[in-house]
């Protein structure tokens, strides 16, 4: 049985609307003029030497030829990346970095549909690993990421005057989680699924915010909302390609390769409780019974956090506040020193405000849930894989009013 609200917001609370038995409910929107589309994103000049002892920067044309690399990939596999890398503020690091690591997400995701089996797959991410420990330290092998990523280490510690470096923790940490996700298994409940995106699409903003260089409580605290909300976005968006995966073709006509065996990547405890079937979808898609109410259910906890980023911008505006603790501050990767603990709410809003084009994944998730809700959450539907025309003018007018 649907129920008739869901509580999981601790700000707000989703609008509802309630009509015909198969109608659902509504997500609050705003809508405003539209602005004239973004300029392309300017590309960051190569640094001189940094100050690491030893390190000898990648060649210029290498690195031209590696940032076009992942410029290509990510505009032909992360279109809504590629858009928003318009607004990464184009100073320091920031724009290379923002590159490697979106270009490494996309390699790493892909893993599952490229490598013909687990143990293929675990041995490409253990190359990713030993890729970018490599990379930070200066010595990249010959693969466009890694050059990129060395080039942004580079430049980070050259701009920042040795001072701020990139967290190997937390990229080992991105590869680790999609590594322990190669086989799909499923999510006991919604918190383990909030984890994954934590681990993989907030952790990518700490990294791309450390870029700046930034180290902010607030800002990080920011990220994870938007970073949560894109993981929930990302699996809700795979669950058609998980479900019903490709066929892959071997190069060796001697050798068959086991077919991928589907799944549904829906929390096991939303599934029970809207009464989701695996074999029903196998068998009926999109009209698999409870299914809808399930991807609401998952929908509605990204489009929570989404609202508590959102709020906690506009009473850091009003009150100075951002309303809530930190519940990751004391991971064991983070090192805030006790100023950033205690900084002043006039100095939390420079650091928003200088760190507002990370942000700006916020508003390409918003508008996937809102087409989400016109197709009745139908992850099915296939309108849901076109390209979102309106998003530059949406990030654009966004941007333009510091509101994501």
């Amino acid at each position: 049985m649907r129920p008739s609200q869901l509580r999981t917001a601790p700000l707000r609370r989703i609008q509802c609307s309630f009509g015909p038995p198969r109608a659902r409910k509504s997500y609050a929107t705003q809508s405003g003029p539209t602005p004239a589309p973004p300029a392309p994103a300017p590309t960051a000049p190569a640094p001189p030497t940094p100050t690491r002892s030893g390190y000898v920067p990648p060649k210029a044309r290498d690195v031209e030829a590696a940032r076009q690399y992942c410029e290509d990939l990510i505009k032909k596999h992360d279109n809504p990346s590629y858009v928003l890398g318009a607004f990464i503020p184009p100073t320091g690091a920031a724009v290379d970095a923002y590159l490697a690591i979106r270009a490494l997400n996309i390699d790493l995701a892909r893993v599952a549909d490229t490598c013909s089996t687990p143990t293929v797959g675990m041995m490409r991410m253990q190359f990713w690993r030993d890729t970018v420990t490599k990379s930070l330290d200066g010595r990249p092998p010959k693969e466009p990421v890694a050059v990129m990523i060395a080039q942004a280490a580079g430049a980070l510690d050259h701009y920042s005057e040795g001072k701020a470096k990139f967290s190997k923790a937390w990229f080992h940490r991105v590869i680790n989680t999609r590594a322990m996700f190669l086989g799909n298994p499923p999510y006991p409940d919604l918190a383990a699924l909030e984890n994954y995106a934590e681990n993989t699409y907030s952790t990518l903003l700490y990294l791309t915010l450390s870029a700046l260089p930034q180290a902010s409580i607030t800002t990080d605290h920011i990220a994870s909302h938007i970073g949560k909300a894109m993981g929930i976005a990302a699996v809700l968006r795979g669950i058609p390609i998980v479900a019903f995966p490709h066929p892959r073709i071997s190069r060796d006509v001697t050798k068959d390769i086991p077919a991928l065996q589907g799944a549904i990547m829906l929390p096991l405890d939303v599934m029970a409780e809207a009464g989701v079937k695996e074999e029903d979808v196998f068998r009926q898609g999109s009209s698999a019974p409870g299914l809808r109410d399930a991807v609401f259910k998952v929908a509605t906890r990204a489009n929570d956090h989404l609202i508590t980023a959102r709020e906690m911008i506009s009473q850091l505006r009003s009150s100075g506040t951002v309303g809530h603790e930190f519940e990751h501050q004391n991971d064991q990767e983070r090192n805030y020193s006790p100023q950033q603990l205690n900084t002043k709410p006039e100095a939390q809003l420079a650091e928003v405000e200088r760190a507002f084009g990370v942000f700006m994944p916020a508003v390409a998730t918003q508008s996937w849930l809102d087409r989400l809700q016109k197709v009745d959450f139908d992850v099915f539907n296939p309108k849901l894989r076109q390209t979102d025309w309106t998003l530059p003018w949406k990030a654009f007018w966004a941007f333009r009013r510091k509101k994501i």
